[in-house]
């Protein structure tokens, strides 16, 4: 299910051509895209994973991912380039994120790139404080940063992970949160998607991927009118998940473009309450 960001830039060029404009956010997600693909292909030769298939089983036996903050292999002076040409993205929509452009151009932008805030970021620990610039759109500009050298690493990695034996709601590859889900066309089962990486993992039907509820009475979903798209809801946690079920799809769907295509989900579950 897993598609390369090639195949989802060009399928918004398709989508640009058919509809003359991209919307805006569409526009921002598609010059992302391209910084991405560039960077990506300048790591494609990773090193092979450095762990033994002993620790790698170990590691997935006691819930660890496999790629822990010393695994991830960053170019310091790569990662602070890529850094200063995505906050210069960024700054192209400061109507879509709300901050002040000047913040983020150069020289700025390169300073904000610590090890210990990526470091931070990676480990879900409190971002340091970044000179007027708030600490969840830091947390942006860091994720979009990371996220070809995190894509590339799952990648790698993913084929040492036996999807039964995992079954964690946290990705097997860099330990991010799922933002999306799917029902596979065979069965039904349910995969999620990693919110930092792109990673897909099997993951059970009846239970909550951030609390761990299985109480069914805190579970729900509800569908859209054709069946296509889903929202699980927890009433334990209050958090919920979006999910395609590809059994109703009547064409190619990309998962990470479907994260955009359904904001108007996200709308109307943060409305009543839920978050994301």
């Amino acid at each position: 299910m897993s598609v390369g960001t090639d195949t989802i830039i060009s399928q918004l060029g398709k989508k640009e051509g058919k509809e003359g404009t991209l919307p805006q956010l569409l526009q921002f997600y598609q010059k992302l895209l391209r910084l991405q693909s560039r960077v990506e292909q300048k790591l494609a030769s990773l090193p092979e994973p450095s762990l033994s298939s002993e620790v790698i089983n170990e590691r997935i036996e006691r819930g660890r991912p496999l790629v822990s903050f010393d695994k991830l292999t960053l170019d310091q002076s790569l990662l602070r380039d890529i850094f200063v040409e995505v906050t210069a993205i960024f700054a192209e929509y400061p109507e879509l994120f709300g901050e002040p452009t000047k913040r983020l151009r150069k020289p700025l932008a390169g300073h904000l790139l610590t090890r210990k805030a990526v470091k931070a970021w990676f480990e879900g620990a409190k971002l340091p404080t970044a000179n007027g610039v708030s600490k969840h759109f830091l947390a942006a500009v860091i994720h979009a940063t990371l996220k070809p050298f995190l894509v590339c690493h799952a990648k790698t990695w993913l084929g040492f992970v036996e999807q039964e034996r995992w079954r964690r709601g946290y990705c097997p590859i860099c330990g991010g949160s799922p933002d999306f889900a799917f029902l596979d066309k065979e069965c039904g089962a349910r995969w999620l998607l990693c919110y930092r990486c792109d990673t897909e993992w099997l993951f059970q039907r009846l239970e909550c991927p951030y609390c761990g509820t299985q109480d069914q009475n805190a579970l729900a979903y509800f569908t859209s009118d054709e069946g296509l798209y889903r929202l699980y809801v927890c009433e334990q946690c209050k958090r919920y998940l979006k999910a395609i079920d590809l059994r109703q799809a009547k064409s190619e769907v990309l998962l990470p473009l479907e994260r955009l295509y359904t904001l108007d989900i996200d709308r109307q579950a943060q409305e009543h309450g839920y978050s994301p």
